[in-house]
């Protein structure tokens, strides 16, 4: 179990090391307005429930490499349990899942014994719904007529406003200082489009929930460009493309996202941990953001 578990960390960095070196920032959302379920913007398994973490970033950089529209995924067990099945040929993508399970074991001084929380990690293969055929009717709906694009602008300001971020427009940078607990933005108009500042905010709005008073998140940062600044902003780019993915934005790479990568790329690949790292605090991110919400984005896109 544990070689499995470090072939799966050594497989998913290399492949989005690989992505990096090319300049494609894999997370960025690939989905397509043709299929009914473009809208829902993460990646979802055939139960219509989204993946989370580090799923997110793999099935959407295998989205992009193959071309797929359509965000739902599957199992071939799952097909088939469909009156389904995979193509002859096709290739699935991995993703992996992760737990714990309770062990009773003896402790070596007491002699007594208690249960221990042991964590485990296994993957396994899921294809795209376009890799399979005979599934229900449903599966392969086109997409019906999109929501105004004014509206969910003002879905994505109602959101950022109902977090309490103190939120200041003014200068020409956008940043976080945690010694003040704000968020500084450039003034709207300065932004080539309205989804690139949100998308900004929400960049800076996941580092917002680094304060000790929120997640508490602290990678050992000592100046810029050391890898725990790297990997802070490892996390706050993540949370932002999960954020994006969620408020239905379609922003533009940032003009700064080439440095960044060349710090991402040298904490990959000094740590093949980093990015399940990364894309786990990136979830606790959105999720706290979300929590924050007085209709979680869930059940208010249902």
């Amino acid at each position: 179990m544990t070689n499995n578990k470090a072939d799966i960390y050594t497989r998913i960095t290399n492949q989005i090391v690989a992505d990096l070196e090319q300049g494609v920032r894999p997370w960025l959302k690939p989905w397509n307005a043709e299929h009914a379920a473009g809208r829902i913007t993460r990646p979802l398994r055939h139960n219509g429930i989204p993946y989370q973490g580090i799923n997110v970033v793999m099935l959407w950089s295998a989205a992009v490499a193959c071309g797929y529209a359509a965000p739902i995924w599957m199992t071939f067990r799952q097909a088939k349990e469909m009156g389904a099945h995979v193509r002859k040929g096709e290739k699935g993508n991995l993703v992996v899942y992760a737990n714990t399970v309770t062990r009773m074991e003896i402790d070596a001084d007491t002699g007594e014994e208690e249960d221990r929380e042991i964590p485990f990690m296994k993957g396994y293969t899921v294809f795209n719904i376009e890799q399979v055929e005979g599934l229900p009717a449903q599966f392969y709906a086109p997409a019906e007529p999109r929501l105004d694009p004014v509206q969910r602008i003002d879905h994505a300001e109602s959101f950022f406003a109902a977090t309490g971020a103190d939120i200041r427009p003014g200068g020409n940078r956008a940043c976080y200082s945690v010694t003040h607990d704000r968020v500084q933005m450039p003034p709207f108009e300065t932004f080539r489009d309205a989804e690139s500042y949100y998308a900004t905010l929400a960049h800076e709005c996941s580092h917002w929930t680094r304060h000790p008073n929120r997640l508490d998140r602290e990678f050992g940062r000592n100046k810029w460009g050391d890898e725990g600044y790297a990997m802070e902003e490892l996390v706050a780019e993540l949370g932002a493309a999960f954020l994006s993915a969620d408020l239905d934005l379609t922003p533009e790479p940032r003009d700064d996202h080439a440095a960044y990568i060349a710090s991402w790329l040298k904490a990959l690949k000094n740590d093949k941990r980093a990015i399940f790292t990364a894309a786990s605090h990136a979830q606790r991110a959105a999720d706290y953001l979300n929590g924050l919400q007085p209709v979680p984005l869930a059940e208010a896109a249902a």
